[in-house]
């Protein structure tokens, strides 16, 4: 629930007209795509595009989110009470917070997005929450969400951090190094650190490229990259088991739990991979 649920029409305008609403943006098509009532015009414009060419692409950005909970859920079970979620989006299904703190109550959680949008639902839906906050800042430039003040307060960077990368790779090109920004942070975590990871990936299906095309259409970014490129985001890191993997495929922490082979999912769900490492 967010505090746009149930509001008017004029509400929601005048709410709107802080912002720019004119183009789609990432946090916002994404939850449109969720289902979610916190987007506009051309978020949802945005959101048909993808669905044009993958046509299950909610259900990709549903078990992205399920995979978020997997991931955070993990790295809570090893210990890790303190969780820096960059790229975070809007509120929505289960969050990073209630995923972590139903492992750990005391769990705290930033969440980092470029979009102001995301800020101003954040912090309404968090008010109350003390061990949760949200920053407006940008992956392009890690140095500044390090040294954000909310950043600095909420987390220890003495202590081991699960820093966060979910489904926000594909939308910066190679040629931009992302890998660069995420080193910065990666840096600031002491060891016992976490780095959790989802991305497009390619391994050569139709739909796979299907959803580069969607993401170029909607939002002017979203590239699909092999499992091998992939595997460099972690930057050296050894991955915990069960490694990078399709996201349906995936449960890190669960050995002996049978999961389908990569030949038996749907083409939807050979879209993303995800995978968590360890820092020494």
């Amino acid at each position: 629930m967010t505090e746009n649920d149930g509001a008017t029409p004029d509400e929601k305008a005048d709410f709107a007209s802080d912002f720019d609403i004119s183009k789609p943006t990432i946090a916002r098509v994404y939850d449109a795509l969720l289902g979610g009532k916190d987007n506009f015009a051309a978020d949802r414009a945005g959101a048909d595009a993808y669905v044009k060419h993958v046509p299950n692409a909610g259900d990709c950005a549903k078990e992205n989110r399920q995979a978020l909970v997997k991931g955070v859920k993990y790295m809570a079970s090893k210990g890790i009470d303190q969780f820096l979620d960059i790229g975070a989006g809007l509120p929505t299904m289960e969050n990073t917070h209630q995923a972590a703190q139903s492992i750990n109550p005391g769990a705290k959680v930033v969440y980092v997005d470029n979009d102001p949008i995301v800020l101003a639902h954040g912090r309404a839906l968090l008010a109350d929450d003390h061990s949760t906050t949200v920053v407006t800042a940008d992956l392009r430039d890690p140095q500044s969400i390090l040294d954000h003040p909310d950043v600095k307060d909420m987390l220890d960077f003495t202590r081991p951090i699960g820093l966060m990368v979910v489904g926000l790779h594909m939308h910066f090109h190679d040629d931009e190094e992302p890998d660069e920004w995420v080193r910065v942070l990666l840096d600031a975590c002491p060891s016992g650190s976490y780095l959790f990871i989802t991305d497009f990936v390619d391994t050569g299906e139709p739909l796979q490229k299907g959803m580069e095309q969607a993401g170029l259409e909607s939002l002017g970014n979203g590239w699909i990259r092999t499992p091998e490129r992939i595997e460099e985001h972690f930057l050296g890191l050894p991955l915990e088991p069960p490694g990078l993997d399709f996201l349906a495929r995936w449960f890190p922490g669960e050995p002996d739990r049978e999961v389908p082979t990569a030949a038996d999912l749907e083409p939807y769900q050979r879209i993303l991979m995800a995978g968590v490492a360890r820092k020494p």
